[in-house]
């Protein structure tokens, strides 16, 4: 067992912590800002003869992230559940360092794609085991506050990272954001190396044992949720560039404004959303999924006002983020034993929700349908969650209530 460390040693672990969780919330949102970009780079011939359809090419690029977010999550989270959990973060961050390297270096679009599944395979586990380590440095009694500090790092990346890597991509080319993301993931590297104390694995831990976690009905129902509701999120967010630039015809100067306003909305969102939840999840995750895709509607037939398209942003930013601890809570609630793999699923669902939202937005603009296609597909996703979730709350009261196992921490 790991004992609690001291006060100042847990605020530089945390830190350290941090540092990676900025990290991979620039990588995983940058790209939305910059597809523009990138098409223009890695896709001239079609760019010339089809700006459309490059830019949803392109949107390819945060699918297979997420993708690999998907696949690496569950999987890392299990096999690496019976190794010191210090070292496990030490390797997940310098995996995390090499992944986003290939993406900076590599010539073509192919080997880039490729490049961001292979970057998005740690970012699951890491969150997930990460929570466990901050748990495990603050002590009994304080593992929210642990959990939430690793986060808070995800957070101001998209009040500051993603805004600022946008504006240095437009600026420089958008490889200048993505060496940016590699050092910062390298100093996450070194500070997680020197400050993470000792953590002990659970050597009775297998990959077969933690994958038990797939037969609960529940957990499925929640990660449903994640998957389709919050892709009405990631399908209007994936295209905000073009949302601003082409639908509202703002200049490109005005895109990393509206991230910056996207990104107060989730910080304020996931502030908030973590309160409502503990006082009625229920009715926080029903009621958020109904005013997201509210709010989304309301985007897209305001869509050629640039002021209505940054209030109506922030809205989707907020209830989106208000949404994302109300998941993790129903996901824990359901997953009974197993909460390591539980923490890092909903990552996974999240990131489902990113390869969806991605792929049917740019698959409506090579259609043809337009920039403001992406927002009715975010409305039909967030509708498609609340269906999800309202069948999953029927479904549960009318299963006999059982007692639950206490739900036990290994450390």
């Amino acid at each position: 067992m790991t004992t609690p460390a001291t006060r100042a040693t847990a605020r530089w672990a945390l830190f350290a912590l941090a540092i990676g969780s900025f990290g991979i919330g620039m990588t995983e949102f940058v790209v939305m800002g910059l597809l523009p970009d990138i098409a223009r780079e890695l896709l001239p011939t079609r760019w010339s003869v089809d700006s459309e359809g490059a830019i949803a090419q392109s949107g390819w690029l945060i699918t297979l992230y997420a993708a690999g977010v998907v696949v690496g999550a569950p999987t890392i989270a299990g096999t690496v559940a019976k190794y010191p959990r210090h070292r496990v973060m030490v390797f997940l961050a310098l995996a995390l360092t090499l992944g986003n390297a290939l993406t900076l270096v590599l010539p073509s679009f192919e080997l880039v794609a490729a490049s961001r599944f292979l970057a998005g395979l740690p970012h699951g586990a890491y969150f997930g085991i990460g929570a466990l380590v901050a748990a495990d440095v603050l002590g009994p009694g304080k593992r929210a506050q642990g959990v939430a500090f690793v986060l808070t790092g995800l957070t101001i990346a998209n009040v500051v990272g993603v805004p600022l890597g946008t504006f240095l991509g437009q600026q420089f080319g958008w490889r200048a954001a993505f060496l940016l993301v590699v050092v910062i993931f390298a100093a996450a590297t070194v500070a997680i190396a020197l400050t993470v104390p000792h953590h002990a694995g659970e050597p009775s831990r297998t990959l077969r044992a933690e994958l038990r976690v797939f037969r609960i009905g529940q957990v499925w129902f929640a990660l449903g949720i994640g998957a389709v509701g919050f892709g009405g999120f990631f399908a209007v967010y994936s295209y905000v560039a073009t949302l601003v630039t082409e639908a509202a015809g703002s200049p490109e100067w005005a895109v990393p404004i509206v991230l910056v306003v996207a990104g107060l909305g989730m910080t304020i969102g996931n502030l908030v959303g973590g309160r409502l939840a503990d006082r009625d999840l229920k009715r926080s995750l029903l009621g958020g999924l109904v005013a997201l895709a509210l709010v989304q509607a309301l985007l897209a037939v305001t869509a050629g006002w640039i002021v209505t398209v940054g209030l109506f942003v922030f809205a989707v930013g907020f209830f989106s983020s208000a949404l994302s601890p109300t998941i993790q809570t129903r996901l824990m609630d359901v997953a009974g034993d197993n909460q390591s793999i539980a923490a890092a699923l909903n990552h996974s669902a999240l990131n489902m929700g990113n390869a969806l939202g991605a792929a049917l937005g740019g698959a409506v603009i090579a259609a043809g349908l337009g920039f403001v296609a992406p927002v009715w597909v975010g409305v039909v996703l967030a509708a498609g969650g609340l269906v999800i979730a309202w069948a999953s709350f029927a479904v549960e009261a009318r299963t006999p209530r059982r007692q639950s196992p206490p739900v036990t921490v290994r450390r």
